[in-house]
C-alpha cells in the first residue's frame, strides 16, 4: 500500500534523502503552512540554549522507584515541566506507589493526542561513570558529536525534554498547537509499572485519554547510520523474585551457620538452584514451563518480511559488536536471530544473592538465597497467565514453599501498522529524508498494553528522531549536537515532533 504519504518502499525514501528536503538540513520541510514553520523553527533555534538547560536541571533531579528515592518531588518537577510547556492543567495523580502526572492542553483543536512520559530513572554507580551520573556534563563524543552524560540522559528525560522544547517552541512562536493534548507520566517505569494501570482508571484520565487517536512515547529513535525506526509494539515484562528460605521451606537452618554443617543440614541455597534448573530446558535457553508457549502468537508473513529487511539493512557486525557477543544462540543466522529477538517469550536469571559474595570466603551455609527473575512476554501471553503457570509449574516440580514475589508487570502491546497514527510517523520521515524500518515489535518493553488492550484499545507506538545510547548502564548519553549529517540533534529532533502533530493532524 502506498500513497504520497504512506510510503514503505526504501527506493522512495532514499530518493526523498538525496532531493535534500530533510529535517537535518536548515530548510526544513513540513506539513505545518510555511509562515508557521519558519516561526516555529525560529523559536527552536532562539531556545536551544534553555532546551538543554531543562534536560540538564532534570538529569539533577532524580526519581528511583526501586528505591523510593524523591518519588513526590519527581512528580512535583514532571508537573512544573508541563505547566512551563503550555499544559493549562497538571496535576498528580495518586497510586498506591509513585504519583503520576497528567496533564492537559487544550488548544481547541479537533484531535487529541496521548502523550506518555516516564520521570523515574535506573540505579546508577557513581564509580563505573567517566563524570558523575548527576552532574549532566556536556561533553564531545568522537564520531557522535556534543553530548549530555547523565542518567536518565536518553532513558528518557532527553527525549521527552526535547518534545517539550517543541511545545515551548509553539508558546514562543504565538503559533496554536494543531492537536490538543493529553499527557500521562508515571514514576515506576523502571520497576515494570506495578501502579500505572490505577492512575489509568482515574476517572479524569482515562475519559481524556479515551478521546484521542492514540498515544506514542517520545524517543531518540536513529541508529549511528542515521536508520530510524518505527515500532507497532513491544514485548511485555514482568519482574520477580524467587526466594527459597528455611522459614517457608521448613528445612534448613535459621540463620546462617558455618559451611560444616552443610554434611547434615540441607541448604536452602542448592534447592534454589534446582528449582531454577527446573524453569530451562538443556539447551539453556528455552523455557520449560509446562503451556508456556500455550498462548504465543507466531510471527505474521508480513512481520517475518519487516524482520527480512530489517535483517537487509542493518549491521549483524555492529550488533555483535555493541553487544560483545560473538555466536547468537545455535549459531543461528542474522535474521532468524532477530525474528527469535521479536518473536521468542523468555525466563532471565537478573542476578542471584544470597550468603557471602565479599573477598575471600566465609565458610557459610546461607538460610535463604534469592534470584531477581524477568519474564519477557510475546502476543497473546498475558502477566496473570505467565505467573500462574510458572507458579503452577514449580509446585508440581515439587517446590511448592519457593516464593515467588511479583514487584511489577504488564502484558505485550501490538498496534496496526495501518492506523493513520503510524501513517503520520510514517509521512513525517519520508517527507524527512530518513530512512526507517518498520519493526514489527521491540525486544524491550514499556507500559502500552494500558492503551492497546481493553477499554482503551488505542494505538500507541513510540517516535522520535535523535539518538542516545547507554540506557540502564554508565556514561548514558543524548545527541544535542550531532556531527554525524544522518543524524539528527536537539534542534532537528524538535521540529520533527513539530512535524508529526501537524501531520497527525493533518491524517484522515
Amino acid at each position: 500500500m502506498r500513497d504520497e504519504s504512506f510510503s514503505t518502499d526504501r527506493r522512495a525514501i532514499i530518493k526523498g534523502a538525496a532531493a535534500g528536503a530533510a529535517l537535518l538540513a536548515p530548510g526544513i520541510a513540513m506539513a505545518a503552512p510555511r509562515k508557521d514553520q519558519a516561526a516555529i523553527a525560529k523559536a527552536v533555534d532562539a531556545g536551544y540554549d534553555a532546551s538543554v538547560a531543562r534536560i540538564q536541571d532534570w538529569i539533577r533531579n532524580p526519581s528511583i522507584a526501586a528505591e523510593k528515592h524523591r518519588m513526590e518531588e519527581g512528580a512535583d518537577h514532571m508537573a512544573k515541566l508541563a505547566l512551563d510547556a503550555g499544559f493549562q492543567k497538571a496535576r498528580k495523580v495518586p497510586t498506591d506507589g509513585a504519583p503520576a502526572v497528567f496533564a492537559t492542553l487544550d488548544a481547541g483543536a479537533k484531535k487529541w493526542v496521548g502523550v506518555y512520559f516516564m520521570y523515574d530513572v535506573k540505579q546508577y554507580d557513581p564509580a563505573e561513570w567517566t563524570s558523575p551520573p548527576l552532574e549532566a556534563r556536556i561533553v564531545d563524543r568522537p564520531g557522535v558529536g556534543k553530548v549530555i552524560v547523565g542518567r536518565g540522559a536518553t532513558n528518557q528525560k532527553g527525549p521527552e525534554a526535547t518534545f517539550l522544547a517543541a511545545l515551548h517552541a509553539f508558546k514562543a512562536s504565538g503559533r496554536k498547537l494543531p492537536v490538543n493534548l493529553v499527557l500521562i507520566a508515571e514514576g515506576e517505569e523502571e520497576m515494570a509499572s506495578p501502579h500505572f494501570h490505577q492512575a489509568i482508571a482515574d476517572p479524569e484520565v482515562f475519559a481524556a485519554l479515551k478521546k484521542t487517536v492514540g498515544i506514542f512515547i517520545p524517543t531518540a529513535g536513529q541508529s549511528p547510520t542515521g536508520q530510524a525506526a518505527i515500532t507497532l509494539g513491544a514485548k511485555g515484562a514482568v519482574e520477580f523474585e524467587l526466594v527459597s528460605d528455611s522459614a517457608s521451606w521448613g528445612r534448613g537452618p535459621a540463620t546462617d551457620i558455618h559451611s560444616s554443617q552443610f554434611a547434615r543440614v540441607d541448604s536452602p541455597a542448592w534447592r534454589l538452584v534446582q528449582a531454577l534448573n527446573t524453569l530451562m530446558a538443556a539447551d539453556g535457553h528455552t523455557p520449560a514451563v509446562e503451556g508456556w508457549f500455550e498462548h504465543v502468537k507466531p510471527l505474521t508473513t508480513r512481520q517475518k518480511a519487516l524482520v527480512a529487511e530489517m535483517a537487509r539493512t542493518s549491521s549483524e557486525e555492529d550488533a555483535n559488536k555493541a553487544l560483545g557477543v560473538k555466536h547468537w544462540i545455535n549459531d543461528e543466522d542474522w535474521q532468524t536471530s532477530i525474528e527469535r529477538l521479536l518473536s521468542q517469550p523468555t525466563i532471565n536469571i537478573q542476578g542471584l544473592t544470597g550468603g557471602y559474595m565479599g573477598p575471600g570466603g566465609k565458610t557459610v551455609l546461607p538460610h535463604r538465597t534469592a534470584a531477581k527473575i524477568e519474564l519477557r512476554l510475546v502476543p497473546d501471553m498475558t502477566k496473570e497467565d505467565s505467573v500462574a503457570k510458572l507458579k503452577a509449574h514449580l509446585a508440581k516440580k515439587g517446590f511448592p514453599d519457593i516464593e515467588v514475589n511479583v514487584t511489577g508487570g504488564y502484558g505485550p502491546n501490538q498496534t496496526s501498522e495501518d492506523t493513520s497514527f503510524i501513517k503520520a510517523q510514517q509521512a513525517v520521515l519520508t517527507r524527512a529524508g530518513v530512512p526507517y524500518s518498520i519493526i514489527p515489535r521491540n525486544a524491550g518493553s514499556w507500559p502500552g498494553v494500558v492503551f492497546t488492550a481493553a477499554p482503551l484499545s488505542l494505538p500507541a507506538s513510540q517516535f522520535g528522531i535523535g539518538r542516545g545510547a547507554g540506557a540502564h548502564a554508565p556514561n548514558e548519553y543524548f545527541v544535542i549536537e550531532s556531527s554525524n549529517p544522518k543524524v539528527a540533534g536537539l534542534k532537528q529532533a524538535t521540529m520533527a515532533y513539530v512535524d508529526y502533530l501537524y501531520e497527525i493532524a493533518a491524517q484522515a
